[in-house]
């Protein structure tokens, strides 16, 4: 049986870090479909030979970026609920929401995937692998609720709002997001203004 060479892991772990940095700096300068391989194996100091014992091609380079993205999303996700059976959403606090925090740490690289030709890709990336765990996650007592409805419009809401968050150039903190997330989740109100009608009326009382 062959052994690990700590060395040998640590230079793999090192260059294909190393060509996935120089694939983000250049997406952040050109559109995916025009960056070459050769462009991104000279912006990482390596050689097209260490590239292809990675890698099949760049889709397989931005795979592997993406993949490791939304595997850190998911457990980012999963943090308020990770150690307990029954898990309380009412009693869900700001300080246990890490979503936001896992965004703003990985700013740049999500930054330019959004600004990028393959912003389709990680939205449906990012959609569906909640969208699994959730419905593998967790359970509604409530018989009455579409799960899949149920689930479906919750991982809109909570990407639009973490998609706004990032188009919007990070303009809130993260801790600010999270304690307005939850907010937005406790928030059941039982009648709202129509605020049209409530003009009009003013106006025809003047």
């Amino acid at each position: 049986m062959p052994i690990d060479n700590p060395k040998t892991d640590r230079r793999i772990i090192r260059s294909k870090e190393a060509l996935k940095q120089a694939l983000l700096a250049l997406m952040s300068q050109k559109p995916f479909s025009s960056i070459s391989i050769t462009e991104i194996v000279e912006h990482a100091n390596y050689n097209r030979g260490t590239f292809y014992s990675h890698y099949e091609n760049k889709e397989g380079l931005l795979d592997d970026i993406l993949n490791q993205l939304i595997s850190e999303l998911i457990k980012s996700f999963r943090a308020p609920y990770e150690n307990t059976e029954l898990f309380r959403i009412d009693e869900l606090s700001a300080n246990a929401v890490m979503i936001f925090e896992h965004i703003f740490q990985n700013a740049s690289i999500y930054t330019v995937l959004l600004s990028s030709e393959v912003l389709p890709d990680i939205r449906e990336k990012m959609f569906l692998a909640l969208k699994q765990i959730l419905i593998e996650d967790l359970d509604n007592a409530d018989t009455t609720l579409n799960r899949e409805f149920h689930v479906i419009y919750s991982i809109h809401a909570l990407l639009g709002l973490v998609f706004h968050w990032i188009e919007g150039g990070f303009k809130y903190s993260p801790e600010y997001m999270q304690e307005q997330l939850v907010r937005i989740i406790h928030w059941h109100p039982s009648t709202v203004i129509n605020k049209h009608n409530a003009a009009k009326r003013n106006l025809n009382h003047q």
